[in-house]
Order: structure tokens, then sequence, then C-alpha cells
């Protein structure tokens, strides 16, 4: 499975700060230790069996390689997020690359002082990375690992054991292969027990590990993923409604607009009348199978930061 492709204007190995505007992100993962702060709307986000809405203010934390998904809620949310690999502090907190969160969400666990003190942090840091001043990697390399320092602190922990990262490694590649099977094959007729058969395991057992690690059936992901297709060809322009429906994978019309309106209330008509051509919209949408999201640029970028509080 190929991490997020979005525009963040890295200036420091292993380092990642960029803002970016999600309504809806397929289950992913990274081998960075992943901080948001959500500055605008609502965020659902779907993670360890959990899912929360984050509002205007709230910190979440993922721990390298934790499987999560942003979910669509209303029109999305735009957050300023910090990726930092375990790897920049390999030789002063080895144990960074096996340390695991008892909870993703951050702002739980924090006072209104400590919680207001990091996005504070944040702040700095984002503006260190964007202007490039004096000695700017030293600057952001300490505030990345303060405001890491602080979160851990209070945020409770364990330390995975070997067994338990080897797990970890064999779920998420099976979630990999999974994923990009989805992805390669959504147009025609899909089946778990074909996916199964690869996998060398049960269709029962597979039902099962899907619900368990992404809180959704089999079906269910299929008919997102068809979904999304649809709405990036009815974006673009220039298709017929019955030829969108097939070349999305959906069986019949009547399965294709019930799925549209269960995904976003509209049939598929509604949402052809609303939708923005690419070439007109106010701003840059990557709109694919696995995501629907806003890209910054730095100029951008400093424009979100300066509005911040």
């Amino acid at each position: 499975m190929s991490e997020l492709e979005i525009i963040r204007h890295q200036q420091i190995d292993g380092i990642s700060v960029f803002f970016d505007a999600v309504e809806y992100r397929t289950p992913h993962f990274h081998p960075e230790w992943e901080l948001i702060w959500i500055t605008e709307g609502v965020l659902s986000v779907q993670c360890s069996q959990q899912n929360v809405s984050g509002q205007p203010g709230d910190l979440f934390l993922f721990y390298p390689n934790q499987l999560h998904e942003f979910r669509q809620l209303e029109a999305g949310a735009t957050f300023l997020c910090l990726q930092v690999s375990p790897l920049v502090f390999r030789l002063s907190c080895p144990e960074l690359q096996t340390i695991a969160t008892e909870s993703f969400c951050a702002s739980d666990y924090l006072t209104e002082k400590l919680r207001a003190g990091i996005r504070r942090q944040m702040k700095d840091l984002a503006r260190h990375y964007l202007d490039r001043d004096s000695f700017f990697t030293l600057r952001c390399t300490g505030e990345a690992a303060d405001i890491l320092c602080r979160l851990l602190t209070v945020i409770p922990t364990h330390r995975m054991t070997p067994e338990e990262l080897a797990h970890a490694d064999k779920r998420n590649a099976r979630l990999s292969r999974f994923l990009d099977y989805v992805e390669q094959n959504y147009s025609r007729r899909l089946s778990l027990s074909e996916f199964a058969a690869q996998e060398g395991c049960t269709v029962s057992y597979l039902s099962r590990f899907l619900r368990q690690n992404m809180n959704q059936t089999f079906q269910d992901y299929v008919n997102m993923v068809r979904f999304h297709s649809a709405c990036r060809m009815i974006q673009a322009g220039g298709m017929r409604m019955l030829d969108v429906c097939e070349e999305a994978g959906f069986s019949d019309y009547r399965y294709f607009s019930n799925c549209f309106k269960k995904q976003c209330g509209l049939t598929p008509e509604e949402y052809s009348r609303r939708a923005v051509p690419p070439t007109t919209a106010a701003a840059p949408v990557r709109r694919s199978i696995s995501s629907v999201e806003r890209f910054f640029s730095p100029e951008e970028s400093d424009r979100l930061l300066r509005a911040l509080p």
C-alpha cells in the first residue's frame, strides 16, 4: 500500500510539517509518529476500534504503523500535521521505535494549559520549517523532540514486545495486500473467498480480521472504494451516469444510486449537478479512490499558519 501522496514541502529528513484539508482517507499507516492539530471543521477518525469526532483545537497522536482512517463528517476538516520518524532519534531514544500509546486521543490526557502549549510549539515549529531560518533544522528537531516528550509523559503507553511488533508487521502486510487487491480489482465482481484463497486462509477468518482491523465489512469497504471512484469520474465530466456505474464496478443502477444516497444523501444525478469541474474549482482537490484532500502550497500554508491563534 502506498502511503499518502501529499505535498509536504519536506525540508528535513525524517520530519514533515504540512496542512491538509481532508474529507476522506482510506485506512492507512506509516512508519512515523503523527501528531495532528485540527484547526477547522470536524474530523471523524476511526482507529483501534474507536470512532472519534475531533473538534477544532483537538490533538490526535498516532504511533508508527498504527492503522487509522479519516472519514467524511459534514464538510471535512483542516489540520496541521507533524510527522516524525523515530529514526531521527535512533541514538538518543531508540525506544521510540517500539512504544505504542493506549489511546490516540491525546487531548483527553492534557490540561488546557498543556494543550495550548503544545499547539503553540507546533505553530513555532511550522514557522521555522516554512521560513528556513538560521539553524532551522536544529530548531525543528529540538521542538519535535520536546513535543513528543511532553505528550508521551502524560499519555499511557507500553513497550511492544518483539512478538507484538512481528504480529503488527504481519497484520499490516496482509492489510496492504487486501487494500491493493481491492484497488486493482474493484471495477469487476469481487469476492472475499477469492482473496482468502490468495492468502491461504478461510473466509470466516478474513471476515473477522477485516472487522477487527478496519471496523467494517468487506462489502462496505468495496462499496466505499467504488463510490469514490464514481465521484472522481463524475467530477471529471464527460461520461454518462450509466457508464460511470459500470466503470466503478456496481452490479446495477439501483445499487449504484442507493450507495450514493447512503454515502452523501444524494442521487448520482444530484451529485453531478452539484459537482464543480476541476478546472473551475476554487481550490485544487485530490480525489482518488482512497482519499479526498486539499493540497496547500507553501504560500497558502503560510497564510493558514498566520491565521492560527
